[in-house]
């Protein structure tokens, strides 16, 4: 008796609730189809999720985003990677877009948690074999998964846009605190060797959300600043910041980040703070009583897609940073 077996792998793509047009986004990305499955609420808040296919086998790509209420869309995506681990996946990636607790990656001061460290345990505990997420933070969340963290950058994106739509010539680089300037010497390198700026700024640690912009410390005066952060949450930050610049003679200002979670009054202080134009990807939902005239919104699905691929044909991801990363 002869025995033979098929070991064509079989990629699958599994989305949470919080996000489901940026995983279709993406599967047509890949020509593929979402994976159906069941989910829903108990009267009491516990979730329920069911795939509607075998995954046995599959290599899986959990994509799910982290919108509010945050901790129902990680308790979700648990539950996801433990039913694909009981189906006998044979390799379960996590796609999160917008890793959550990402600002609480270290102690401030004592009796503080560790709260992306946690995350990260979490998502190991469940099964997840792989993390794919976009913009962390701070880089050393990589260092608190046991496991291969496929760290992407949207400054592609983001920085392709304003080269086509405000040049390279009068551009500053603008970040809003020295903790960033790192980052924006990587855009400034993508942005053709554009000069560096910098807001100094004070925070308070026991006031959240609340921070106080004070001067700028670079040449801005009659420039195109580009404002750049990771995340803009109640948008009091960067609205002090745009203040600040214009203060200092600064000609027009484009905020960029990557995560836009725009809690409230954000939409209202970007749209009245004086930019010219907001931009920011897809990795969080932003819902249309969120938008306002100035925000321009780009898919971050087609670098999904592409790290996928890599990650599922055993590829390069670091191929797709373009040597920005």
């Amino acid at each position: 008796m002869t025995w033979t077996t098929d070991n064509q792998k079989n990629l699958m793509l599994f989305s949470g609730r919080a996000h489901p047009e940026l995983a279709e986004a993406v599967a047509d990305e890949l020509g593929i189809k979402v994976t159906p499955q069941t989910a829903r609420d108990f009267a009491n808040g516990e979730l329920f999720v069911r795939f509607e296919e075998s995954v046995r086998g599959s290599d899986a790509f959990v994509l799910q985003s982290c919108p509010y209420p945050l901790n129902q869309w990680v308790m979700e995506a648990l539950i996801m990677i433990d039913a694909l681990k009981r189906g006998s996946a044979k390799r379960i990636s996590v796609i999160l877009p917008f890793y959550p607790y990402a600002r609480q990656d270290k102690k401030h001061r004592g009796r503080e948690p560790i709260s992306a460290r946690l995350i990260a345990d979490l998502l190991k505990t469940a099964g997840a074999d792989r993390i794919i997420t976009v913009d962390l933070h701070t880089d050393q969340i990589q260092g608190f998964f046991d496991g291969p963290v496929d760290h992407m950058h949207a400054l592609g994106q983001l920085a392709g846009y304003v080269c086509d739509n405000y040049g390279t010539d009068n551009v500053t680089v603008v970040s809003p605190d020295s903790g960033r300037v790192r980052v924006a010497e990587k855009w400034a390198d993508a942005l053709s060797g554009a000069p560096l700026a910098f807001i100094h700024k004070t925070r308070d640690p026991l006031v959240p959300n609340q921070v106080k912009s004070n001067r700028v410390v670079g040449e801005v005066e009659g420039r195109t600043c580009v404002l750049i952060d990771d995340m803009i949450d109640t948008g009091g930050t960067i609205a002090g910041a745009v203040r600040v610049l214009k203060e200092a003679g600064a000609g027009d200002v484009i905020i960029a980040t990557t995560h836009g979670v725009f809690s409230d009054p954000a939409a209202e202080r970007l749209a009245g703070c004086g930019a010219k134009e907001v931009i920011a990807t897809d990795t969080l939902p932003i819902p249309p009583e969120k938008h306002f005239e100035n925000l321009t919104v780009l898919s971050i699905a087609p670098l999904l897609a592409q790290t996928i691929r890599e990650v599922f044909e055993n590829g390069s991801v670091t191929s797709l940073f373009d040597g920005i990363a």
